[in-house]
């Protein structure tokens, strides 16, 4: 999966921040979402590599119970995470339990949407 994460980081659009991400999500039928970052030079009209992979799964009638893993890579040897907003879109729209695979380096990390938002927010709580 990481060197499908490399080639995708090569059409990530981030001219601004100079930050390319690339995200893959991983269905459990196999199907594969891509998503990279895309900006623009209105920071909040562009948007994430996951939600990008994750909103185009939803585009095309998957839902959360579907979602198997999301993997992660940033052309940065820094340890990667979702950003805030994008937190949010995995509570909102992925199990607690699935799998975040970050590659950084020649390293990985695996972490779960739970491990990666221990007091979240959600529409289970407006009820």
């Amino acid at each position: 999966m990481k060197e499908k994460l490399d080639l995708l980081l090569e059409r990530s659009q981030s001219k601004y921040f100079n930050y390319p991400v690339s995200a893959i999500l991983e269905c459990f039928d196999g199907k594969l979402f891509y998503g990279v970052n895309v900006e623009t030079a209105s920071p909040q009209a562009g948007i994430c590599a996951e939600r990008n992979a994750i909103f185009s799964a939803i585009s095309c009638g998957y839902q959360k119970k579907d979602f198997k893993r999301l993997y992660l890579k940033a052309k940065t040897n820094k340890e990667l995470y979702p950003c805030f907003i994008c937190r949010q879109a995995l509570v909102e729209f992925c199990e607690e339990n699935m799998e975040i695979v970050i590659y950084f380096g020649d390293r990985e990390k695996i972490v779960t949407v739970k491990e990666l938002t221990p007091f979240s927010f959600s529409g289970d709580d407006l009820k």
